[in-house]
């Protein structure tokens, strides 16, 4: 009998997985057991139009090994398989991966179809008063929901646009994490990031790939592209980023402060305008952040708070007809960017979250495209059932300024503790030069099943 292509992968699959778990016992011989877990997940996403957006199957094993009383590794892999290739670059069958990512980083193997890569290694350890975590891993900082003010430690993956959680979207980097406990409820953690890897935006011609002239500029009328070049930061040592969070813990307040210093993860496209035509010129800036966290618990409710200044933000200009773009067609500005979150818990196995987001450009300059005040309200809703058998979770995004958002709803249903299924929908409205509304042709439905083991 033939088998299909979906179960030769997953046998393959399972087949890697114990060959590297029979290796880590010759490699350590004095531990008898690694601790192993993985996943095997697979969605089907269907648009309007019910064709197949993605036909996906994510297989994550995960070792856990004991090396010492003081040193541990987690080594955490992944294989990614999509029929439909609509997520991915459709031109050619074998590429390189996007080049945002540093040398050291991204996919061991990549393809328009399928991806193997290697998401988190990393040692955990204890010295010189200090718990240090070296390798490839994800920081977060921050704890706003579905936008973002200080987590941007890690880039992060936009192939699905924002659809993805975090956990799976964010790019893990190769790092020096560091945290020394400072009396009995502080600490503080210095970040040094070698990793030059920065936002993996969706590929030209794939379904997420970014329309809106928000990120996108417009050229003028009549006036060619006639090359482009990308200045990518290349010294690990002399471009690396820096961070520090002092966090602490004061009369039931949850308090950190944030600096990171770092090339901001989105490039800047610089405008030439010549006789030939317009000359587009990729390059990543440096940008200080500065900013701090506050929460604290009211009986069933739960304040929080972020706010984050950027030294320097750059945003695009609008062309004017038969002129050429100021300032290379870039306003830089300062920014101050804030999220006031308040949860409520006063139901059994019910959250609900309000959340207003908010930026302010410090310079003020009418041909930038997005407005000088920019405003966003969320709404989050999490409700479980029968005995938390089934759990609903709905996420919406509403932008006041362009008028625009979206809607994510999730209904999973645990058929046993290690196996779930799930249904749900993702819908964009609004204007399709917004942040939402670019993509208000992508409404799409989920079916999806996740087994642990």
């Amino acid at each position: 009998m033939k088998m299909s292509p979906w179960v030769m992968r997953i046998q393959l699959g399972l087949l890697l997985s114990s060959s590297v778990f029979v290796l880590s016992g010759l490699v350590f011989p004095s531990l008898a057991v690694a601790d192993y877990s993985a996943s095997l997940e697979q969605e089907l996403a269907l648009d309007s139009s019910d064709h197949k957006q993605k036909f996906e199957m994510l297989f994550t094993p995960e070792w856990n090994i004991e090396l010492s009383d003081k040193i541990s590794m987690t080594f955490i892999g992944q294989v990614r398989w999509d029929s439909t290739k609509k997520l991915s670059n459709p031109e050619g069958s074998h590429y390189s991966a996007p080049g945002s990512y540093a040398s050291a980083n991204g996919a061991l193997y990549y393809s328009d179809s399928s991806e193997v890569s290697i998401r988190e290694w990393y040692i955990d350890t204890e010295s010189l008063g200090a718990y240090w975590r070296i390798g490839k891993q994800q920081v977060v900082w921050g704890q706003a929901d579905g936008l973002k003010v200080l987590d941007v430690v890690n880039p992060q993956s936009y192939r699905e646009f924002i659809l993805d959680d975090f956990e799976d979207s964010r790019i893990p980097l190769w790092m020096v994490n560091t945290e020394i406990p400072i009396g009995e409820n502080s600490n503080l953690q210095i970040l040094w990031i070698p990793d030059l890897t920065y936002h993996a935006f969706a590929e030209p011609g794939t379904e997420y790939e970014v329309s809106s002239p928000l990120f996108r500029p417009a050229l003028p009328e009549g006036v060619p592209l006639v090359s482009f070049h990308e200045d990518k930061p290349s010294s690990p040592i002399q471009d690396s980023d820096f961070g520090v969070q002092y966090a602490t813990f004061y009369q039931g307040w949850d308090l950190t402060l944030n600096y990171l210093y770092h090339y901001q993860d989105t490039p800047i496209l610089y405008q030439q305008v010549n006789t030939n035509g317009v000359a587009l010129s990729s390059e990543y800036e440096r940008n200080h952040l500065a900013g701090f966290t506050a929460s604290n618990a009211f009986g069933s409710f739960t304040l929080r708070t972020e706010v984050g200044y950027r030294s320097d933000t750059y945003h695009l200009m609008q062309s004017q007809p038969n002129q050429i773009p100021a300032h290379n067609g870039i306003h830089r500005s300062s920014e101050i960017s804030s999220v006031i979150g308040l949860d409520w818990q006063g139901l059994e196995d019910t959250m609900i979250s309000i959340q207003w987001f908010q930026s302010h450009l410090t310079r003020h300059n009418s041909n930038v495209i997005r407005p000088q005040n920019n405003h966003i309200m969320s709404l989050l809703l999490k409700r479980s059932f029968i005995n938390e058998t089934w759990d609903l979770e709905i996420l919406a995004l509403h932008g006041f300024d362009q008028q625009d958002g979206s809607v994510q709803t999730k209904l999973r249903y645990m058929l046993e503790s290690n196996l779930s299924l799930w249904v749900g929908s993702d819908t964009f409205y609004g204007n399709k030069n917004g942040l939402f509304g670019q993509f208000n042709n992508k409404d799409r439905v989920i079916f999806g099943a996740e087994w642990s083991f």
